[in-house]
């Protein structure tokens, strides 16, 4: 199912107001309009192809406020760099996960991460582990560390994070997320961020919204790169 880019625009808007009313500022290029984003492409190759900037997404389902989510990448390195293991071999995003908002149970091969609640209400995520194959295992918990206190967690087990406090994920380590009581701004500070190959997802579902273009796009998402910029 499509959806609107007028609908992205809002919730482009909606975001940037509660990034701010929780003492956050996006950088300037955050605000670069597509025609300043093509104007300034040469200078901006880094930020393209690490795919640094807007990303929303309903998975494909068409249903953004039951299950979607709001993420804008900061920073990210280079796959080639994580491989040798050293230079940028990080990556920084904000993400909004707006009340009961889902964000399907999905894992990933190579990033591991840190999920913080930067603010709002309570971040709840739900956990369960791996079989020896890394597929999802419905009778396996495992372990995690929860602002670096070990804490096992049963198969399916709900943990919550309010404010301040955050989860350790590593790859195989199956989760989704939600808010609960309210919008919740979230930090991920992660290993280099791959979104096209490193999403690995119980159920066959996309990672990036179809958009029918109804009005013109306030700024451009990481998926209109390639048709924008080239």
């Amino acid at each position: 199912m499509l959806v609107k880019r007028s609908r992205i625009n809002t919730i482009m808007a909606e975001a940037d107001a509660l990034i701010r009313q929780h003492g956050f500022a996006l950088p300037p290029f955050a605000y670069w309009s597509p025609d300043k984003f093509m104007a300034r492409k040469d200078d901006a190759q880094h930020l393209i192809n690490a795919r640094c900037g807007w990303d929303i997404t309903d998975y494909g389902d068409g249903h953004f406020d039951e299950m979607g989510l709001f993420l804008f990448t900061l920073r990210n390195g280079r796959l080639d760099d994580l491989k040798r293991g050293t230079g940028m071999c990080y990556a920084e995003k904000l993400l909004i996960s707006r009340q009961d908002q889902l964000s399907p149970m999905h894992t990933h091969v190579i990033k591991a991460e840190d999920i913080i609640n930067r603010g709002g209400a309570t971040l709840v995520v739900e956990l369960f582990g791996s079989d020896d194959d890394g597929r999802f295992a419905e009778d396996k918990g495992g372990t995690v560390f929860c602002d670096g206190i070990r804490r096992d967690f049963a198969p399916g087990e709900k943990l919550k994070f309010a404010p301040g406090e955050s989860v350790t994920l590593m790859p195989g380590d199956w989760h989704a997320f939600w808010g609960e009581g309210g919008d919740v701004l979230i930090g991920e500070v992660s290993t280099v961020n791959d979104d096209e190959t490193d999403n690995i997802f119980r159920e066959p579902i996309g990672r990036f919204a179809e958009i029918e273009e109804d009005e013109d796009p306030t700024h451009l998402l990481v998926s209109d790169y390639s048709k924008w910029l080239g």
